[in-house]
């Protein structure tokens, strides 16, 4: 993993990005801290704008996460609002709203609208990514896999790839290690975020401070191709972009090859 492939998840910093004003400044901040990209979420304005403030910012755009609603509903939108982004490669379907994933007919209807999104963004050049949390860690009806499993099963590799996020795969009682190998070369993106126990109860904590193995991750990653690597940390105990710092500094100094 190179520092180039370092991004932030600018959900991570929600609470700064109310407006373009406030994204514009933490555009800077995540810059000075030492980051080169930003992955786009829950950020006021269009593409436009977005290129705009982080061409100022001096960050790159590694990825999109849209509206999951509008991924399926109508993927020639979100194709075109990723177009806009000039050379952004990839929209993430980040979260299952409103499906109940233990229920086999709603997952064999997302599976459906996925693949059809999927279609449609592959057409225009662009991928669609699905983005993991730990609920789709059940086994699919009398299948025998795994929600997850079955939705990657069930889709060519083409109209759908992954963007796994490491904590939400150790939550979910599996190997983060053994899944970015089961996704060789259908893994651009990787969510890493660390995984620490306060009173007995799993939190999301900075790079580092938890006990997840990045050496064997990151090798792994490596080997499956992985291009990006997208801090993301849904709660912190302080402010977000010390939290950040935290992240950075320990992947500058212990994870870079």
């Amino acid at each position: 993993m190179k520092l180039s492939q370092v991004a932030v998840q600018l959900y991570t910093v929600r609470q700064h990005t109310q407006t373009l004003e406030g994204l514009a400044d933490t555009l800077k901040k995540i810059r000075a801290i030492g980051y080169e990209a930003v992955e786009i979420a829950t950020c006021p304005g269009t593409p436009e704008e977005w290129l705009r403030l982080t061409k100022e910012a001096n960050i790159k755009i590694c990825s999109l996460h849209d509206s999951c609603e509008e991924i399926l509903r109508d993927p020639e939108a979100i194709t075109k609002r990723l177009l806009a982004l000039g050379d952004v490669q990839t929209t993430v379907y980040s979260h299952p709203d409103g499906i109940d994933v233990s229920n086999p007919p709603e997952v064999e209807d997302l599976v459906k609208k996925l693949d059809q999104a999927g279609r449609v963004v592959h057409a225009a050049g662009r991928t669609l990514c699905y983005h993991n949390h730990s609920f789709e860690f059940v086994r699919h009806g009398d299948t025998g896999k795994l929600v997850l499993e079955y939705i990657f099963d069930k889709i060519d590799p083409r109209y759908l790839q992954g963007e796994l996020d490491t904590y939400w795969i150790q939550h979910g009682g599996c190997d983060p290690v053994n899944w970015i190998k089961r996704m060789k070369n259908r893994l651009p993106i990787l969510h890493i975020k660390d995984y620490a126990s306060y009173k007995g109860q799993p939190v999301i904590s900075e790079i580092g401070k938890g006990n997840l193995n990045w050496k064997k991750i990151l090798g792994a990653a490596e080997e499956s191709g992985t291009k990006w690597y997208v801090v993301e940390q849904d709660t912190t105990p302080g402010d977000p972009l010390e939290s950040l710092k935290i992240s950075f500094d320990y992947i500058s100094k212990n994870l870079l090859s």
